[in-house]
Formats: C-alpha cells, sequence, structure tokens
C-alpha cells in the first residue's frame, strides 16, 4: 500500500528544492534585478540556502517515515498546503522574467518625487543626471521651473504616452525599485520633439536636448527639447533606485 503521507513529504522536498533551483537560477542570468533592489539581492542568497536546508530537512523526515516500522504517527501535509506553496514557483517558471515597461504603467506615471537628496541630484554633473535626479533637482523649488530653461540633459528611458498628450511629446520614463517589484512605480519627463510620432510605446530611447519651461499635462514644467533621440537597448539594469 502507497504511504500517502510519505509521497507528500516528498513532494514537499521537491518543491523545496526547485525553489532553491529557481532563486538560483536568476541569480545566475541576472534575472534577479527583475524582482528586487540590487541593494537587497543578497538576500536572495540566503533565500536559496534556507530553501535547500528545508528541502534537505523534509527529506530526511521522508526516509525516516519511509523506514519507521508500521505504527509510526506523522501527520502530513495536506495537497492544498502543497499547492499554495507551489504557486510562488509554478508562477515563475510560466511567466517569462522581464522588467516593468510602458506596458504596466497604465496611467500611473509621477512627474513630481519626494524633495529628498535633493543635494547630491544637484551636485552632478547635468549630462549624468538620470531621471530620478532631474525630477529630484526640479523638487527643489517648484515654483520657478524656468530656474532649469537651457540647462543639458542626456537621459535613457523607455517611450510612454496617454491619449490627452501632444502629437509632438511623450515620456521618457522609468520604474523605480526601493525593495521589491512590489512597490516599483513609474517616473517620467515630457519630451518634445516634431517627429515624437515616429517613437513606439515602450521603445527603449536615448535622448539629448535642452530644458525649457512649458505647459504639459495641465501644468507648467520643464520640458525636454529634444535635439537627439536614438533608439537604444534596454539598460542592463533598467530600474533606478531611490
Amino acid at each position: 500500500k502507497t504511504d500517502v503521507g510519505a509521497s507528500q513529504e516528498w513532494l514537499k522536498a521537491a518543491i523545496l528544492f526547485g525553489l532553491a533551483a529557481y532563486f538560483a537560477f536568476n541569480i545566475t542570468n541576472g534575472n534577479i534585478t527583475n524582482y528586487v533592489n540590487e541593494r537587497f539581492s543578497w538576500l536572495s542568497y540566503v533565500a536559496v540556502l534556507i530553501f535547500v536546508a528545508l528541502g534537505v530537512a523534509v527529506a530526511i523526515g521522508a526516509y525516516r517515515r519511509h523506514q519507521a516500522p508500521r505504527g509510526y504517527s506523522h501527520t502530513p501535509v495536506t495537497w492544498s498546503i502543497l499547492g499554495i506553496v507551489a504557486i510562488p514557483l509554478v508562477l515563475g517558471l510560466a511567466i517569462p522574467s522581464r522588467p516593468l515597461g510602458a506596458d504596466a504603467v497604465n496611467g500611473n506615471i509621477s512627474v513630481q518625487v519626494a524633495s529628498v537628496d535633493v543635494a547630491s541630484a544637484l551636485a552632478k554633473d547635468p549630462l549624468t543626471r538620470n531621471i530620478l535626479d532631474w525630477l529630484r533637482a526640479f523638487a527643489r523649488d517648484t515654483s520657478d521651473p524656468t530656474s532649469f530653461d537651457g540647462q543639458p540633459a542626456d537621459l535613457i528611458g523607455f517611450v510612454y504616452r496617454e491619449p490627452g498628450y501632444p502629437e509632438d511629446h511623450f515620456m521618457v520614463a522609468r520604474f523605480t525599485m526601493s525593495c521589491c517589484v512590489a512597490d516599483a512605480g513609474a517616473i517620467g519627463l515630457p519630451v518634445y520633439v516634431q517627429n515624437a510620432d515616429e517613437f513606439t510605446d515602450g521603445e527603449w530611447v536615448r535622448v539629448q536636448g535642452q530644458f525649457l519651461t512649458g505647459q504639459f499635462d495641465d501644468r507648467r514644467m520643464p520640458v525636454l527639447q529634444a535635439q537627439m533621440i536614438e533608439i537604444t537597448d534596454q539598460p542592463e539594469h533598467p530600474y533606478l533606485y531611490p
């Protein structure tokens, strides 16, 4: 007669080893930063060790259960609990690993950030500032956006637009991630260029130009007047980290 309890224990061990292997695979190929801030990627190594240790412990328990004489009593884990434990592994294998992009914005994009770390953003050479740096710099004085007129910028992000945007504008956008993908949020800067319709939503671009105060999305703010736009590859680390 098949010992259902032992079979469940072996399956549980297999799931735990599978989770360890999944984490290890994503660490090896660099995809782990699609899910967590690179500052916290060390926790993924800890997760691998924990899953392996738990898998070994469960496997030893299953082996002992198999070797135990009749009358050995043990409360097996239920099939429903096994199913719940397996959900992250099934979803991870079924859904390809990729960072969030334009299709994940869904109207929730910000052109303002909290005025923190403004000093470090302003200390950078304008041509080295990313989208987050510029928004932090703008947060210094929202009452006078003209103070940034004429400043040069060199930005990389993906193209994003909403139905209400002017035909000659789009947003150059990135996602920020504080801890993990669950707290990721989209930020962006408006770009003006006459041939804006030549650039497709979600396409990664490098935009060079100068800021000039203008009207965008019912607010007065710095708008990047593009002098050069080129299609580029997605950065190795597409998220920006506050």
